[in-house]
């Protein structure tokens, strides 16, 4: 049975690569496959047409081992869907994600990493990046109104700096905020917000395909700029007695209204706590399906800036920042 379902799964593939082909056939190949996919998981849908809408029983097990960008974007927001449906029985994840799922009757760690291949989970209605986000079976997570909290106020609007420094697509780190970047806007903002500045540590987050490179920002920042308060400092106290590190980001990016992120599962995280975010993207598939524009505003109704430089970050601050 296992055979012929992977031949049929084949045959199936080669079928929709054609009809992108023939569609998409000026199209870089590099996004061509993303095109196949969203059919793909649209197809595989069907076959739960009766369960989801007629019987509506409990029997969904939402699994995923995938990067920490598309389990926000795309898998949570299904589970989500389900347990509104009253279709959820269970969730499965990788380390640290319980709280993410904090809706589900039950939610089990079973990974220790998140690996490439689990990106391409095809039993969810979009995986990765798609060609359209008009989604069904997708619905907002309220994460802002579940971790919102009377522990981190602060006496100035909080403001969140989310930043990384991993290797992109196997290669150098490509979009990140760095040294000279991150003086230009504490220097820039401290005035008016109280600057969170996050960049999580290796220890605290479950390792994925991307290698964390040390950016030596943090002495630095804790000797010009003393009033910036690190995440990991909060951490360290865990005044709220968050869960771990994952728990604790969300609890005190509940209680911020103003983000400033990065390309990735920073940036996905980030647009999921409502007020405005403004996102690094330098490259990606992100560019070309319009995802800080289509999907990133779904995530939460944030407002998003997409900045394609440092340059642009520096005018979205200007002008919607210190307004």
């Amino acid at each position: 049975m296992e055979k012929t379902d992977h031949i049929k799964s084949n045959i199936l593939t080669k079928l929709l690569s054609l009809i992108v082909r023939f569609k998409y056939g000026k199209l870089h190949y590099g996004v061509r496959y993303y095109y196949r996919d969203t059919y793909y998981c649209q197809l595989v849908q069907l076959k739960y047409i009766f369960k989801d809408y007629f019987f509506k029983k409990k029997y969904k097990v939402v699994s995923f081992d995938g990067e920490f960008a598309p389990e926000l974007e795309f898998v949570i927001p299904f589970a989500y869907w389900h347990y509104k449906n009253g279709t959820l029985l269970r969730t499965e994840g990788a380390k640290y994600t319980k709280e993410m799922y904090f809706f589900s009757p039950q939610h089990d760690e079973i990974y220790d990493v998140r690996t490439n291949e689990g990106n391409y989970n095809y039993e969810t209605p979009r995986v990765l990046y798609s060609q359209n986000y008009d989604m069904k079976k997708w619905t907002k997570v309220p994460f802002k109104a579940h971790f919102k909290n009377d522990v981190y106020v602060f006496p100035k609007p909080a403001l969140v700096i989310a930043n990384r420094f991993n290797t992109e697509w196997g290669e150098a780190p490509i979009s990140y905020f760095s040294i000279e970047m991150l003086e230009y806007m504490i220097a820039t903002l401290q005035d008016k917000y109280t600057i969170i500045y996050n960049r999580p540590r290796p220890q605290n987050i479950t390792s994925d395909t991307s290698e964390v490179s040390d950016l030596d920002e943090y002495d630095f920042i804790s000797d010009k700029y003393p009033k910036v308060v690190l995440m990991e400092d909060l951490f360290a106290v865990n005044k709220i007695k968050a869960n771990n590190f994952n728990h604790f980001q969300m609890l005190v990016y509940a209680n911020a209204e103003k983000f400033i992120s990065i390309h990735g599962g920073t940036a996905a995280l980030a647009s999921c706590f409502e007020g405005s975010n403004i996102i690094l993207s330098k490259q990606g598939p992100e560019h070309h399906f319009g995802c800080f524009k289509k999907l990133f505003p779904k995530l939460s109704g944030a407002t998003i800036y997409h900045a394609r430089n440092n340059e642009e970050v520096k005018e979205f601050i200007l002008n919607h920042y210190l307004n």
